[in-house]
This record gives structure tokens, sequence and C-alpha cells, in this order.
């Protein structure tokens, strides 16, 4: 395939532009981003062109439970009822069934509009709570699984010492997990050598509550710079009333207070917060990682959305524990769920933006590629020739003026509008099936199946 594409509309840093012909190298770099381009005999043309989604959050052996988990039980379920439910389900997953997993979420997150993937990866050991001869085996499944499908992965290793609060000690079913500060910085030097423009290493401290406040500033220090730094954080308000118990401080006014949060951190969730964390959270200028779906499912709470765009904040969005894997649904959920709140229309915009999807969308790529470490999320020279092309035969899509585009491409219908779609230069979605997409099917497939038999 010619390593260049024309498009009749593409959305660049600078909104909708015509007749812009996007070329890249044989790695996979955007060269050269021409403007105003004249139609050639021989280019690849195609009519909406826009930049991929980074999914800031994922969890990819949760994609397996989806469906599983929502049955009531006798008492009141909530966040802590599942959690008990997915500890269980993740003692029974091997290597090769991770793997399986992951292909076939990232091959399906593909098709639906993500093009980057931050993997906050924490089930390390085996089910018998030793690490494999191979101490980094299940996260270089996981990256197998990625290169496989050709998504771009940000690998984020996960720090989990305590089962709460007061470096509480961990519970039995918990042991997958278990991982000090020496075990983390020795992951991250194990996938040293998969670190490449479509793989970075970062690190996440679970949360508050699985690490201390010493513990994450150990971690950080060892580091190499640059590189995403992830936590969950004020999911629930369980977990706000015991961090205020043991240390006096809500979750995110403990962060702010110990750490030197930056740029380079992502706080995933934080949907209890007051004004001041949220102006904190802005002004560190750190990615507020909103995760609309999962936190639906889970009944964690809203996020203060219009506070923190009033203050500057950076966001994105993850597909967390992957009940849905479309960035449409997440960002469409993200604006319904504050229209729910406030009993008010078109929440997410601002002066000079009034077009909410438009807001929404060129947002949560700049926040989503912030979280990643990774240059993605525009069409530029530089960047990585990640990109979407819209299928324009759609009647939602039929003769949309550009200005247009984004509503009704997040607004209108239930419809798969992604009809191709390219990662890298390569493309790895066409008529909206990824290219192994059977391959990849089979496995997972016959990965459930042994799973399911388990229960």
């Amino acid at each position: 395939m010619s390593n260049s594409v024309f498009a009749r509309h593409a959305l660049l840093p600078q909104g909708w532009q015509a007749n812009v012909r996007l070329h890249w190298d044989d790695a996979g770099e955007l060269t050269q981003v021409e403007n105003n381009a004249q139609l050639l005999a021989d280019d690849a043309v195609e009519t909406y062109v826009l930049p991929g989604m980074t999914n800031l959050h994922s969890h990819a052996f949760q994609r397996a439970m989806a469906g599983m988990t929502e049955i009531a039980g006798e008492g009141p379920d909530s966040f802590w009822t599942w959690r008990d439910l997915m500890y269980r389900f993740a003692l029974a997953i091997t290597p090769e069934q991770i793997q399986a997993i992951a292909a076939q979420l990232y091959s399906e997150c593909l098709r639906y509009g993500y093009t980057s993937v931050c993997e906050f990866h924490y089930l390390h050991r085996a089910p018998d709570g030793q690490f494999y001869a191979n101490r980094a085996e299940m996260a270089e499944r996981v990256i197998a699984a990625a290169t496989d499908v050709g998504i771009g992965i940000s690998m984020l290793p996960v720090l989990y010492s305590f089962a709460d609060f007061n470096d509480q000690a961990l519970r039995h079913d918990q042991r997958r997990f278990s991982t000090n500060v020496d075990d983390i910085l020795g992951l991250i030097s194990d996938l040293e050598k998969h670190r490449s423009a479509q793989v970075e290493v970062g690190v996440a401290p679970h949360s508050l509550r699985a690490a201390n406040v010493t513990q994450i500033q150990e971690l950080v220090r060892a580091l190499p710079s640059n590189r995403p730094i992830h936590i969950h954080i004020a999911e629930q308000m369980r977990e706000v009333e015991a961090s205020l118990a043991a240390t006096g401080k809500r979750p995110v006014e403990l962060l702010l207070d110990t750490q030197q949060v930056d740029q380079r951190w992502c706080l995933v969730h934080a949907t209890h917060l007051t004004s001041q964390e949220v102006q904190g959270i802005a002004k560190a200028g750190a990615v507020a990682g909103i995760c609309t779906t999962t936190e639906g499912n889970l009944g964690d709470g809203f996020f203060e959305l219009p506070e923190f765009i009033e203050a500057g904040g950076v966001f994105g969005i993850g597909s967390d524990s992957h009940v849905s894997q479309s960035a449409v649904e997440e960002i469409r959920w993200l604006e319904y769920g504050q229209r729910l709140r406030s009993q008010k229309r078109n929440v997410a915009s601002v002066k000079g933006q009034r077009h909410v999807a438009d807001f929404l969308w060129n947002a949560c790529l700049l926040g989503g590629a912030q979280a990643s470490g990774r240059l993605v999320g525009r069409l530029q020279q530089g960047a990585r020739a990640d990109f979407l092309v819209l299928d324009d035969q759609h009647p939602n899509l039929c003769d949309v003026a550009p200005q247009f585009l984004l509503s009704s491409f997040i607004f209108s219908g239930n419809d798969n509008l992604m009809r191709d779609v390219y990662v890298a230069g390569r493309r790895v979605v066409h008529q909206q099936k990824h290219v192994s997409q059977e391959r990849i099917t089979q496995s997972f497939k016959q990965c459930m199946t042994e799973l399911r038999s388990l229960s």
C-alpha cells in the first residue's frame, strides 16, 4: 500500500480542513501533512479522516468478565461486591488466556475508534502467588497481543502492596497482584527491550489504598523521566472515608500534598472531589482519566466535569473494565451523564467551541495522548500515523457538512461508523473488520470455553 492518503476532509489540530494529503514513513510516523493539496491520479482517496483515540485506562483481562456480574446478590451490590467476583475470576487466568483476551479486546477497541491503549496491568504472578520464571511473563503476553493486533500500547506495571490504608496486609485472593517497589522497578527494566514508537512503559501505583505515599515517592524518583504515571483515586466514597480516617486527608488532597503531581500523571476516576481538589488537579496539569461506562456499571459516581473544564483541566477517556469498547459510547455517556445530573443540555462546551462533540473529541484526543506518553492523537508531522476513516456512505454521515460531522458521529444512532482504521500507517481494520479477526476470535472463544468450564 502507498504511504499516503488524500482526505477530502481531515480533522487537523486547527480543525476540519479540506483537501489534505497525509504522508508517513515506513516506521509509521507522519512526515508531511499537505493542506490545500491537489488530487492526483494515483491518490488513495477518503472522504472523512480523523485522529484515532487513546483508551487511557484498561484492565484487559476484565474483558472476559463482561456480562457475567450483572446478577443481583442477596444484599446491596456495589463496587466492592463486584471486586470480590473480579478477584476470583483473576485467579484462574493463564498467560495464554490473557494474551487471547487482550487480543480480542484490542481488536474490538480498534474497530470502535481507539488506536492506542494504556494498560493498567496488575496481574503479575502465577495463581499460587509466586512469580513466573519470567517475571514479566504476563505483561509481555499483553504487549504481544497489542503488537499482534496493531494497537499502540503504554504498559503500566502496577504497584500493589496493601489491601487498604494503614498498610493492611493483602488478602489471599489478592496474591497475584502482590508487588513492592523493587518488583516494579525490576519489571520496568525487564520490559525496556520492548519500548519503541509503538510501545511505552510507565508505571501505576494502584491507589493510595494499595501503595503508601513513601513507596510512591520512591518509585517515582527511580522512574526514568517522561514516563507516564497512572493511579486510581477517589473512585468510591468508602475510599474517601477510609482515607480521611487513616490520614485526615481525602485521597486527591493526600496525593497532591505528598507527591509532585505534574503532566506525567493520570488520575483515574476521581469521581468524588471537592472544588479545591478539582482546582488542584487542573493546576498540576495532570490528566483526569474518566471511564464513564465502567463508572456507570459499577455505580462509582460522576466526575466534576463542568468545573474541571472551567478550571482548564485536561481529561481523556478509558474503557476500564470493558463493558463497552467504543470511544463513541464513552464520550456520549460522558456528556449524557452530566446532562442527567444537571438536568441541562450541551454541558461540555466552552466559549469558542459550542459543538459539544467537537470539544469532547478534541479534548479527549489531547488528554489521552498526554496520558499515554506517546506522540499520538493529532494529524501533524512527527506524530504517529494513527487515524480513522469514517463511512461516508452511511445514512448518518451522508452529505453532512464537516462542522456537524462529529455531532452526527457521536450523537446519532448506534451503528459503528468507523469503516477503516490505520495505526502507524498500517490498515488494521478494513470495512469494519479487523484484518486478523477470525484467528483472534477463534482463540478468544477457546479461552472463554476454558474459563466458563471453571464456574
